[in-house]
């Protein structure tokens, strides 16, 4: 562990900018790196717009709709679509705690080093262990699922090899954009906002206003979705319809080494992505529900896939056509992002000693400024993971992206909770983004709202049958308990000394900074009120 002494030694010898500079930005990039213990070794060629596409990629509106649509109605019926709103509500204020953590920790790899300086490397290790494997399974899953929008395209059969070939290509795509550096993710990233934008607020409110079937007081109607039990236990069953969708922005943060002034920049990303997010996907699954010719089969279950229908009827031929280009874009997006968060996941893990092969994992390219070979890694296991659907059949699918979502609440959570603890202890966020006092109670909020979620995902089916009822707490068993193995037995956080659980310290630090005390001052002094006399 790096001492008080010596980080506050390091901040010393930063070479300071000029007076007006740091009147206007407080302490830099590169020496705000330095201060945490890094050299700046990436290209910050991602504007804060590219950043946003990013982590609007990664949380995917299109994709969580389409693919929870049917799901969502035939379990809570139309009064499912608030469930976006409660967890979009939910997610923003997690969103807000971690703008206030990376804002003093704008470091690459996002949830790994914030766990790491809230709490400590074992914590920190097991934590991005079940992140990284939840975000590779998804990564798995979404090339899947897009698969089958490409073969519709294309008009080829779904069969085994063509869904494994297709899902091949989405990830080879995937990873030569990544390959190609920063800017060429954040370009790919933009260009799968504007179909994202397109694919769910421009066709949602085509259908709200041109091809509405429904009343509007049809969100307030069941339409006997409870069956024969109560309504609220049916609305819980309903929450996947906004857990699946919500998560993402995290991925601003992960490369937060190659954005100019993360420190303020991504907290306003994140914060932009669940926004927008939210609204975009309101628009879609409302606008479904709408122009839906046979609601009431979407309910009853009867029809298992409504949306193709909702566009051929809506749309036509052709404009079905579009809409799967579009889809198509946002998939392929939605995977290069993936990629592009767990590659730097697997970096940060590297460069800090906590993996195996670290030297290798740890490389950055000279020429693209990428984790080329955590890139790989990030492409290769989804590959392998692909290829074992193919040979298992498609319920693999369905079981080992059971537990990713969890998986995923839980890493979040693991952050919230690490920040709620350095609050006890006298933590005070030191970034540019602060809530102030605001901070403890957002916290407390966030882990609130996190903990019921968890709760939710966990529930045991209730078919009767054990592996389907009970596989989201195995596949989270299974890597929890792999990962709590290889850290006992192999000790990987022993070959680590950068800093650990030093919030505290740091923001001491970072407030006492000279160019933030100049930044302070200058604010005061420009509060003050102008005197005739001055």
């Amino acid at each position: 562990m790096v001492s008080t002494f010596s980080l506050s030694g390091s901040i010393g010898k930063v070479p300071m900018s000029s007076h007006a500079s740091s009147q206007k930005k407080g302490l830099g990039d590169a020496e705000h790196l330095k201060a945490l213990g890094y050299e700046d070794t990436f290209h910050r060629s991602m504007s804060l717009w590219g950043n946003f596409a990013l982590g609007f990629t990664y949380l995917s509106p299109l994709v969580g709709v389409y693919s929870l649509f049917a799901l969502a109605l035939s379990t809570g019926g139309p009064p499912a679509i608030f469930w976006l709103v409660i967890v979009g509500t939910g997610q923003l204020l997690v969103a807000l705690v971690f703008g206030e953590v990376v804002s003093q920790y704008p470091i690459a790899g996002g949830i790994y080093p914030w766990t790491r300086r809230l709490w400590g490397k074992r914590y920190a290790w097991m934590t991005a262990w079940v992140y990284v494997w939840a975000m590779l399974v998804t990564i798995t899953a979404v090339a899947e699922f897009g698969s089958g929008f490409l073969a519709s395209l294309i008009n080829a059969p779904v069969t085994k090899e063509v869904t494994l070939g297709l899902s091949v290509l989405f990830l080879v795509v995937a990873f030569a954009f990544n390959f190609s550096g920063t800017k060429m993710l954040a370009r790919a990233a933009r260009i799968g906002l504007a179909a994202e934008l397109i694919g769910v607020i421009g066709l949602g409110l085509y259908l709200l206003l041109f091809q509405r079937k429904q009343e509007f007081s049809v969100f307030f109607d069941t339409l006997g979705a409870e069956g024969d039990g109560s309504y609220a236990t049916a609305f819980l069953g309903a929450a996947l319809a906004g857990l699946f969708l919500f998560y993402g922005f995290e991925a601003c943060g992960d490369v937060a080494e190659e954005v100019p002034d993360p420190a303020r920049g991504i907290p306003r990303a994140m914060i932009l992505t669940i926004l927008v997010g939210g609204v975009s996907a309101l628009f879609s699954f409302g606008g479904y529900v709408l122009a839906a010719p046979d609601l009431q089969a979407v309910v009853d279950g009867t029809d298992i896939d409504p949306i193709p229908a909702i566009l051929d009827a809506t749309l036509g031929t052709v404009g079905a056509t579009l809409f799967l280009i579009v889809a198509i874009t946002a998939f392929l997006s939605c995977v290069l992002s993936l990629q592009a968060a767990a590659s730097r996941l697997i970096f940060s893990f590297a460069r800090d000693g906590m993996v195996p092969g670290k030297t290798w994992l740890g490389q950055v390219s000279p020429r693209t400024a990428v984790p080329v070979n955590a890139l790989i890694v990030a492409s290769t296991i989804p590959l392998l993971l692909c290829v074992l659907i193919y040979l298992g059949g498609s319920t693999i699918l369905t079981q080992i992206t059971a537990f990713a979502v969890l998986g995923i609440y839980v890493a979040f959570q693991a952050v919230v909770l690490a920040a709620l603890r350095q609050r006890f202890k006298g933590w005070r966020p030191a970034g540019p983004f602060s809530l102030g006092p605001l901070g403890f109670i957002v916290n407390i909020i966030a882990l609130a709202y996190g903990i019921s979620a968890m709760i939710l995902l966990a529930r045991p089916g209730t078919t009767g049958v054990f592996l389907d009822d009970w596989i989201v707490l195995i596949g989270l068993a299974v890597v929890m308990g792999s990962g709590l193995l290889y850290l006992f037995i192999a000790k990987p956080h022993t070959t680590s000394h950068q800093p650990e659980g030093d919030a505290i310290a740091v923001a001491a630090m970072l407030r006492a900074h000279p160019q933030n005390t100049d930044r302070d001052d200058a604010a005061r002094t420009d509060a003050r009120p102008t005197m005739a006399s001055e």
